[in-house]
């Protein structure tokens, strides 16, 4: 496991240089809770680019029925960190969304997939949270 890369893994580079290209400005793996890929203060905005093996989204990608069929192919210490990992990711999620940020979560499946649309989906966040920021008296409800 010490070979394993937790930040700046190639999802993530991909995804940033894609960002920056389109003039988005970020930080990365900012020392905040849940330790986000990339983060928009500015916009309140937390971005995760989560590992299909490691967030638990194999099982779509081998075609397996579901996630229990798949993780009933891995020892009892791999299947307690995956769900830990999954549990972990709706906390972080439901921390930020409490205070007031938008969470995007991309797979790192989807960013090999589509790329493009996956920076779409980032842009139109910050175009929200830009259109809120400007309006104060609209209401502005969270995604």
């Amino acid at each position: 496991m010490s070979h394993i890369r937790s930040v700046d893994t190639k999802p993530e580079v991909f995804f940033r240089k894609a960002l920056w290209k389109w003039g988005v400005r970020y930080r990365k793996n900012v020392k905040m809770f849940g330790r986000p890929d990339i983060a928009i203060k500015k916009y309140a905005l937390a971005i995760f680019i989560d590992g299909d093996f490691w967030h638990g989204n194999n099982w779509k990608i081998k075609r397996r029925p579901s996630l229990e069929a798949e993780l009933e192919r891995y020892s009892e210490y791999w299947q307690k960190k995956i769900r830990r990992n999954m549990a972990r990711d709706i906390e972080v999620n439901a921390h930020y969304r409490n205070n007031g940020w938008t969470v995007l979560r991309f797979w790192q499946s989807d960013i090999e997939k589509d790329l493009n649309g996956c920076i779409i989906k980032t842009i139109q966040a910050i175009d929200k949270k830009k259109h809120c920021r400007l309006s104060p008296f609209q209401n502005c409800q969270r995604p």
